[in-house]
């Protein structure tokens, strides 16, 4: 049960301060949820229980949302929605809670209309499992009210925690698109356009966000993983956190069965054999598992690079 929703108005300096910014000030004025939309931003203090039984709860909340122009995309990166029209950013948080707050939550930023889409999608597959689950309908006016925006924070939060709460749902290719679809389809494009300082980081929040969802070595937690190796070393210069995102990756992958993405192991091994030589490190074990798969009839030089295997597994927007 969601308690009921409490805006209030702020400021930009505050909001900043929220997010990494500035020193927080306070403006006590009203606590209306009316008169954030004077200010383009609504927001209410953080509210969902902590669990009291010593479990780990994946919960979703939205902090705060924005009203945004035409002209600037939920993420910030700019280009016009298509509809060419204002609308409201909903910072999605997600978090693993226990006795105390998740010390690292991450967050992506969500319209309307991504929420419609997913419950588009998963209404068709999914039918019954979708039978009585609420979700706002558009409406013609008043878009942007603080009542509107906190009935709807609070109804996303809501259809986000059944979301996971079933399997079926959970992995389904929708719900995937909802997570990182945006951002990859950017990442990727930054990487095609050797832009990849820029890609990484997106990379590594979409990481983040998947990786406090599904399992460690679940296909798309180790996909998105690669692809973040790839964009760390694809550039003439390495990324200062290019080895921490590989070492990573090469213990997830230890003992990983799936076929599909088995094939990404000896690129990811290249990889990491060069960026080794690159940073002076010890290469032997490296060698050493190349070597092993090699006397098993494997071919594990004159293959594919790590980006040409992941374009080939799951095609985006890279091209090298």
């Amino acid at each position: 049960m969601h308690p009921a929703v409490v805006g209030h108005r702020v400021t930009i300096d505050t909001l900043n301060a929220a997010t990494g910014g500035a020193d927080v000030v306070e403006d006590d004025d009203s606590d209306s949820p009316v008169e954030a939309f004077e200010q383009n931003i609504w927001q209410r203090p953080s509210s969902r229980p902590l669990p009291t039984d010593g479990s780990v709860e994946l919960c979703f909340e939205i902090p705060y949302a924005r009203v945004l122009p035409p002209a600037v995309s939920a993420d910030g990166s700019g280009g016009a929605p298509s509809s060419g029209k204002k609308y409201v950013a909903y910072d999605v948080s997600v978090r693993k809670d226990s006795a105390e707050p998740d010390p690292n939550p991450t967050s992506i930023q969500r319209r309307y209309t991504h929420f419609l889409k997913l419950y588009d999608g998963l209404r068709k597959e999914h039918y019954q499992l979708l039978q009585g689950v609420p979700f706002p309908k558009k409406v013609l006016v008043g878009n942007f009210s603080g009542e509107l925006i906190g009935e709807r924070s609070v109804a996303f939060e809501s259809f986000l925690d059944y979301i996971v709460s079933v399997p079926s749902l959970r992995d389904s290719e929708h719900f995937l698109e909802f997570l990182q679809g945006d951002e990859l389809r950017k990442a990727c494009q930054l990487v095609d356009e050797r832009r990849n300082e820029f890609a990484v980081p997106i990379l590594e929040n979409t990481f983040r966000v998947l990786n406090k969802i599904f399992l460690d070595k679940s296909k798309c937690v180790l996909l998105l993983l690669c692809r973040l190796v790839a964009a760390c070393t694809t550039s003439p210069i390495p990324h200062p956190l290019a080895e921490q995102w590989a070492e990573l990756a090469l213990r997830r992958y230890e003992h990983v069965c799936d076929t599909d993405l088995l094939v990404l192991y000896i690129p990811l091994l290249q990889t990491c054999l060069h960026l080794w030589w690159q940073r002076g490190r010890d290469r032997s074990l490296l060698e050493e598992r190349l070597g092993e798969m090699g006397k098993k009839g494997i071919k594990v030089k004159g293959g594919p690079t790590l980006t040409q295997a992941l374009h080939t597994l799951d095609p985006r927007a890279e091209t090298t």
